[in-house]
């Protein structure tokens, strides 16, 4: 309260100041209405701060003040000299009683009665009213002045420069045979240098409490509103936060506090029915951690609804219905971060309309901040605001990619490992990779290929976690230098237009470095992240799991297929997928490559082709994109009937259909037979007879036995005779067609017991 005290002294003080020549222009001319709304904007102004601050005197005289210019400006009573004379006596005392508090002296009352009465009667009050003499209360002196932000970000970058000149004389006298006396010098500037960028810095923090003085009579106003009662605790408004970062947090902390009354805090009757007091609790605490600012509001209602929130978003749209109910609790609590979805049926004058939490995020985010939800059903909600201290120093990395130097955020960076580690792995899909540490999966970006400064063959040596809003990739650069505090300029416009720069930053060694944007980096790499898909991953198999691709289909559906069958992925335009002689194909290398769709094909934008291949040739399949690399720890349940559907499993606690790819090379119906025994492969085709008939045959109820099966398949023509052999061909005209499922199955179940 002491700095908002000062802060109305302040404000009231240059006020008074700047309208007295106003007050002097308004006497002489009494209808000058410009004039006249000014001295009534000030008396309104102070009126107001009274009231807030408890200064009784002083509200009661701006009162009186505002009601008599009130009745000038709506035509009820001239602007005569008398009434003139006595709004001035009533600025004057004004003043008075001001420079009084701030010098934390007494001043009689006496006499404002007169002037009161002056307002309503008419008094003359260039006639003695009775005021009895008083010492005239010396103006205390003050040491504070007020800046514009402009000026302290100039201040700033003066500072930076300084700092690289310094920098530069350090070389100098390094180069050259160094003078004791220079040295020592430098020393004191370094130093002094390094306190004055401090104070700079300080110059622009402001204690939080400017945020929360208002929260209060909001409260207030929106339990008023609501019929409900509740208690409102602040703490940590001492702590010190950029100016810039008080005005950007302001909006989301209103959203949030009207969330936690309106959809969180129950109203008295459902409190008790609950065993809850009458009154809910509302607590709003601010604390320094490191160089960030946590700004948690926690009430104690009813939290979210997470089975409501998904049963409203499954209504939208259905076909997520399955991904909704795969989520993870704490997923399913980030659900009310959805762009347009509100909790309410109705719409209030306060919430209901659907725009809310989406935009609250983004703000936060947009500052290089974060926002976290811990929900208790039933007990209440805990809302984490994290954002930087400063927007004018950044804490950053700085990670070398051949031999440049770049700057990324700290406050992005979630961890930093080698690439070669023990718990880190790399599987490569195609030309791209995904990293997994430990058992969390994430596509990886390699720096150097991003920014076209380096083809590199091998894999980088260092991987940088980064966190964006949607989810978290890994930057793949060649080394970690340093992290460092550094003052953020903006680049020039050609480089700022690349996207994937944040600005330019001038560390202590005055060489300037750009700073990454991370969300610019992934969006280059061809990244995208989808926030509803979290979910909980399946336990880890004892023993290994095959694993399977799990990707998007053109029909919407979720499916996935075995990741050994899968030679590759390549993203494609629409406009290169044509339908001609009967199917769909794409061109790669000057060949054409046919393609099986199963779902419209996209007219425009981009989609993805998963790629087969084997001796006699290859395929893709069309899909709208990859989404995971999971281990399939569970069975797969064959289909009822032959097409591209091998199967339905469950992945992520939600049913998935496997794809056949023997379907896929050979396009042929299948039945499904009845349970038959086992069978094996031979010879050197074995490989790609796991990966590819394998599924089939299984599929068919046969089992499959390396060591002793009773069938065995070869494509070896020059393979022994053996009992119960099945030759297969790829020549449709001789043997068993290889990509027959039909034939396949029919001739393993002709072998079964002997028969040829």
């Amino acid at each position: 309260m002491d700095d908002l005290l000062q802060e109305f002294i302040i404000e009231t003080r240059e006020t008074l100041e700047a309208l007295s020549g106003e007050i002097v222009a308004w006497e002489s001319d009494p209808g000058d209405r410009g004039r006249l709304d000014a001295i009534f904007r000030f008396v309104h102004t102070v009126k107001g701060s009274c009231g807030f601050l408890d200064l009784p005197r002083l509200e009661r005289l701006s009162h009186a003040a505002e009601d008599a210019l009130a009745a000038v400006r709506a035509g009820n009573r001239q602007p005569d000299r008398r009434l003139v004379d006595a709004v001035l006596a009533i600025v004057d005392r004004i003043g008075e009683i001001v420079e009084a508090i701030d010098a934390g002296s007494s001043l009689d009352d006496s006499g404002e009665e007169l002037l009161l009465n002056a307002l309503e009667e008419r008094v003359d009050v260039t006639q003695p009213v009775g005021i009895a003499p008083q010492a005239v209360v010396a103006r205390a002196p003050t040491r504070s002045v007020r800046l514009s932000v402009d000026l302290l970000d100039r201040m700033m970058s003066g500072m930076s420069e300084m700092v690289l000149a310094r920098n530069e004389l350090a070389r100098r006298l390094r180069d050259e045979a160094g003078d004791p006396g220079l040295e020592s010098a430098l020393g004191r500037l370094s130093a002094t240098v390094a306190d004055m960028r401090d104070t700079v810095t300080r110059t622009r923090m402001q204690r939080i409490e400017a945020l929360f003085s208002s929260l209060p009579r909001m409260v207030r106003d929106l339990a008023a509103q609501t019929g409900k009662m509740v208690a409102l605790s602040i703490d940590g408004a001492d702590v010190e936060l950029d100016r810039e970062m008080i005005e950007m947090m302001r909006d989301p902390l209103v959203h949030m506090i009207r969330n936690a009354i309106d959809h969180g805090i129950e109203p008295p009757a459902e409190r008790r029915a609950a065993g809850k007091g009458e009154t809910g609790r509302l607590a709003i605490c601010a604390r320094q951690s490191g160089n960030r600012i946590i700004v948690e509001v926690s009430d104690d209602g009813r939290g979210i609804d997470t089975n409501r929130l998904v049963a409203k978003l499954s209504r939208q749209d259905p076909a997520r219905a399955p991904t909704l109910h795969a989520l993870s609790e704490q997923a399913r609590a980030d659900l009310v971060f959805e762009p347009g979805l509100t909790s309410r049926d109705d719409v209030t004058s306060i919430s209901g309309r659907g725009v809310g939490m989406d935009v609250v995020r983004a703000n936060v985010e947009q500052i290089g901040g974060r926002i976290a939800l811990e929900n208790r059903p039933g007990a209440g909600l805990t809302v984490s605001i994290e954002v930087p201290l400063t927007l004018a120093i950044l804490s950053a990395v700085v990670v070398s990619v051949g031999d440049q130097r770049f700057a990324i955020p700290r406050q992005a960076v979630e961890e930093i490992v080698a690439s070669r580690g023990s718990a880190i792995r790399l599987d490569a899909i195609g030309d791209e990779h995904l990293v997994t540490v430990r058992e969390r999966r994430m596509p990886l970006a390699d720096l150097g290929r991003v920014l076209g400064c380096q083809d590199r063959q091998n894999l980088p040596a260092m991987l940088v976690i980064v966190d964006v809003p949607g989810g978290a990739f890994a930057i793949g650069v060649d080394g970690i230098l340093d992290t460092e505090e550094l003052v953020v300029k903006p680049a020039a416009p050609a480089i700022m237009s690349a996207g994937i720069y944040a600005g330019q930053t001038l560390p202590d060694n005055g060489v300037p470095m750009l700073l990454l944007d991370c969300s610019g980096v992934a969006a280059r790499a061809g990244l995208s992240f989808r926030r509803e898909e979290e979910a909980e991953e399946p336990p880890a198999p004892a023993a290994p799991a095959p694993e399977v691709l799990v990707f998007d289909d053109l029909d919407g559906r979720r499916r996935a297929v075995a990741l050994a069958a899968v030679d590759r992925i390549d993203r494609v335009q629409a406009e290169q997928v044509v339908s001609t002689a009967g199917m769909w194909r794409m061109v790669v290398d000057g060949r054409t490559v046919p393609l099986v769709a199963n779902g419209p094909v996209p007219d425009t934008g981009q989609a993805a082709v998963l790629r087969f291949h084997d001796a006699a040739g290859e395929i893709g399949y069309l899909i709208r994109g990859a989404s995971d690399i999971v281990p399939l720890t569970n069975a797969v349940v064959p289909a009822l009937g032959a097409g591209a559907i091998l199967g339905v499993t469950v992945i992520a606690d939600a049913p998935v259909e496997m794809l056949d790819p023997l379907w896929i090379l050979g396009q042929r119906p299948a039945v499904v037979p009845a349970a038959k025994p086992t069978f094996r492969f031979e010879g050197a085709e074995a490989q790609w007879m796991s990966s590819f008939l394998a599924p089939a045959l299984e599929a068919a109820g046969y089992r499959r036995d390396d060591a002793h099966g009773e069938v065995v398949l070869t494509l070896d023509d020059a393979a022994p005779p053996a009992e119960r052999l099945v030759r297969l061909s790829r020549d449709r005209d001789r043997g068993v067609y290889c990509y027959d499922r039909a034939g396949l199955v029919a001739a393993v179940a002709s072998h079964v017991g002997g028969r040829r």
